[in-house]
């Protein structure tokens, strides 16, 4: 009897085990490697409500890094994003946008909300997160999603990655493009309808 209950045991072990497998191994095998995970977070959005990873959960979003006194890269890529944002709506993707402030200690809710209404953002799908300090949003950068952010003592601006991030249903990163110069919208919305049938 012990013999039985132990081989069942063992048969469920392995079965978990070839499921996680293969649940992982179906975003690979449609051409996306997992580059990062993204860590939990909980911060606050332009509306200076509560906003993480738990509300991310199952679902496809893009992310970047900007702030709102950014004199060079910031407004164009803003600006992009908001075609993709209107993209993804014409072709019906149910998606989420994510734009880390990389200046939280200047970046209040409401200069976030000012700064994206500037370019016409639906904030229904899109969410500019702050309520952190400089060193987190350092820190969770480079784990999360590879790429530096820095802020020189006494300066106004502050020194960041370009990329946008595609992440997939389990908060893994996918791909990245860029975000400033010709940035490959096509890709970016076929690449979100791929991961939509995962």
């Amino acid at each position: 009897m012990q013999e039985v209950v132990y081989l069942k045991i063992i048969r469920l072990i392995w079965l978990a085990a070839a499921f996680i497998l293969l649940s992982g191994c179906s975003t690979a095998a449609s051409g996306f490697k997992p580059i990062s995970s993204v860590e939990n977070f909980h911060y606050k959005d332009q509306e200076g409500e509560s906003f993480g990873l738990p509300e991310l959960k199952g679902k496809i979003w893009v992310a970047n890094f900007i702030f709102t006194s950014c004199t060079t890269v910031c407004p164009p890529m803003t600006a992009h994003m908001k075609k993709i944002q209107s993209l993804g709506a014409e072709e019906n993707i149910p998606f989420e946008i994510v734009s880390f402030s990389v200046d939280p200690q200047i970046d209040t809710p409401e200069k976030l909300k000012s700064f994206g209404s500037q370019f016409g953002t639906s904030f229904e799908n899109w969410h500019f997160l702050t309520g952190y300090s400089q060193k987190q949003i350092e820190e969770f950068s480079l784990k999360s999603f590879k790429t530096l952010v820095k802020k020189p003592e006494n300066e106004d601006q502050v020194i960041h990655g370009t990329s946008f991030y595609l992440i997939n249903k389990e908060g893994q990163v996918v791909k990245s493009y860029s975000g400033v110069e010709n940035p490959p919208y096509e890709d970016i919305i076929q690449d979100m309808k791929r991961l939509q049938q995962l």
